[in-house]
This record gives structure tokens, C-alpha cells and sequence, in this order.
């Protein structure tokens, strides 16, 4: 199956004037780049040597991703490099691509005080075709927050197919949109899960003005504004698809990488997940696909 590029819809204005949604992805970059010295100086990426580039995976994700030795692998919206890190540490030759500047710089650094060769590539993932050139991959990651930041997931999956060669593999790895969706009571004595928040995609962008980050760490200083889209199972599913690869593993987990709600408790590999006497429900996917 082949398809058209599309170029993302990066220029429509939202219902009530809104800003247009170029401008949204404008102000997420700068949102990311105003977060990163926070998270560089934060325990919670353990860049002082408390975490290891293999913390950040749950053991299924090396089981689907296989040898990756002498394969060359790119890492979408890599943010610091802590994951692109791990590719390289199991013989890929891995490429780390993010809009941040910011991100890329304390990446670049990383990589060079760890001694790993790593590449880093400044981009949007829309234009991504367009920083890279000709080279094309048999590995493409992305996830652990990252689709949340795209409002395009047609035009992402399309791009990501033009990227892979024949026979290469896709691998995503994200927070479930019924996570997403769940929130705790306001009651500090009653922290129980509801659906406070949209599954499906239908009131277009979520608008957060926030000066705080998910690490620990100082309030930003500026651009505290960013734009999330939701994106249903359904919908990564179809964009996929679409896009002329074909879905071969589609996992749900109930856990996670790090501690989302008050109420989660460690699991057996450092992971969290919900209490024992709560329904299971899943928290993360994974989607493997390949291309023809």
C-alpha cells in the first residue's frame, strides 16, 4: 500500500478564534525548551548516575524490539536523550530528533560526557523527512508522552512510513488514553479515579498555563503555556494502518515508568502501577508495526 505525504494541518484557526495551531506548536516548543534546564538539575531523570538508560523501559519493550545491533534507529522527540541512550548502549546506531534547541544541547552533552556516540537532529517531527535527508531507519521509537504534543496523527504515521526502510519496524511505547482520562478526587482524604477528562479527541486541543513540570524542581520562569491533543487507541490505530503498515503487536500494561497519581505503588521492577485492591486497568501501550 503507498500513500500521499500530507503536510500536517499546522495552519487552521480553532473554533472561537483560538490560535492557530502552528502557533500552539510554537509555544510547546518554547514550553519544552523553558522546562529542560529544570529537568536536567531534577532527581528525576537521575542524570547524576541514580538511573540507568535502561530504567526508563519495561522488559516487554526489548522483548518486541529484538536485537538491535548494527541497526540504525530513530528516536522521535527524544527530549534529553535518557532513552536514545539505552539504544545505543545495545549496538543501534541511534539518531535522537526533537523541536527543543534547549533539549538537544543538554542531550549533545550527555552523550559526550557518557562517551556514546549518539546523533541529535533539530526538528518539529512534521518536517522531519526534511532535517534528515536520505537517511531512512529500520528502527523508528517514540512514546512515553510524546503523541500528546502532536495534533496530526495522519500526517505523523504517513511520515514515520517514509522514513522506515522495507521490512523496518515502528515501535511505540505511550501512556493508555483511559490513563489520560483519569484523575483523582479533589478530597485530599479520597484520592479515588474518575473520568475527569476527555478519552476521544472531539473538543479539539487541551490549553494548560502552568509554571510547574511533571519533575521536582523550581517554577519555570516564562512560556508556561502549552496544547496537548488526545488520541484514542482507535485513532493510532487507523493512522498506522493508513499509512501502509502493518499492526502486529498492540500490548496493554498496567504499568507505568514513574508515579502519575499519589495512590500507585512500586511494582516488582520499579515501575508503578495502581494498589492491589483497585480495578486493573491499563496505563501504557505499546504498538509494533512494519513496513511492507
Amino acid at each position: 500500500m503507498t500513500t500521499q505525504m500530507r503536510e500536517p494541518e499546522h495552519s487552521g484557526t480553532p473554533p472561537q478564534g483560538g490560535p492557530t495551531v502552528a502557533a500552539m506548536v510554537r509555544a510547546n516548543e518554547a514550553n519544552w525548551d523553558a522546562r529542560t534546564p529544570v529537568h536536567v538539575a531534577s532527581d528525576f531523570y537521575g542524570l547524576d548516575g541514580s538511573r540507568t538508560a535502561d530504567d526508563w523501559f519495561a522488559p516487554f519493550e526489548w522483548q518486541d524490539l529484538g536485537d538491535l545491533r548494527g541497526r540504525d534507529l530513530l528516536h522521535l522527540q527524544c527530549h534529553l536523550g535518557t532513552e536514545t541512550a539505552a539504544f545505543a548502549d545495545r549496538g543501534a546506531r541511534a539518531v535522537g530528533l526533537d523541536f527543543s534547541a534547549a533539549a538537544l544541547t543538554e542531550a549533545r552533552r550527555l552523550a559526550t560526557a557518557s562517551g556514546r556516540d549518539l546523533t541529535f537532529v533539530r526538528s518539529d517531527v512534521h518536517r522531519a523527512p526534511e532535517a534528515l535527508g536520505d537517511r531512512r531507519f529500520d528502527v523508528i521509537y517514540t512514546g512515553k508522552g510524546a503523541l500528546c504534543y502532536l495534533p496530526d496523527l495522519t500526517a505523523w504515521a504517513e511520515i514515520v512510513a517514509s522514513l522506515l526502510r522495507p521490512g523496518g519496524m515502528l515501535y511505540l511505547v505511550e501512556f493508555h488514553p483511559l490513563l489520560d482520562a483519569l484523575g483523582p478526587t479533589p478530597a485530599p482524604d479520597n484520592q479515588d479515579l474518575l473520568l475527569r477528562h476527555d478519552y476521544l479527541a472531539g473538543r479539539g486541543p487541551l490549553r494548560s498555563d502552568s509554571p510547574h513540570t511533571y519533575t521536582d524542581g523550581p517554577p519555570l520562569a516564562d512560556a508556561t503555556a502549552s496544547y496537548e491533543w488526545r488520541h484514542g487507541l482507535g485513532e493510532v490505530v487507523t493512522a498506522v494502518s493508513c499509512a501502509g503498515l502493518r499492526v502486529d503487536v498492540l500490548r496493554e500494561t498496567e504499568q507505568a515508568p514513574w508515579k502519575r497519581f499519589d495512590t500507585m505503588v512500586p511494582g516488582d521492577n520499579g515501575w508503578w502501577r495502581l494498589p492491589p485492591d483497585e480495578p486493573i486497568v491499563p496505563l501504557l501501550y505499546a504498538l509494533r508495526a512494519t513496513k511492507g
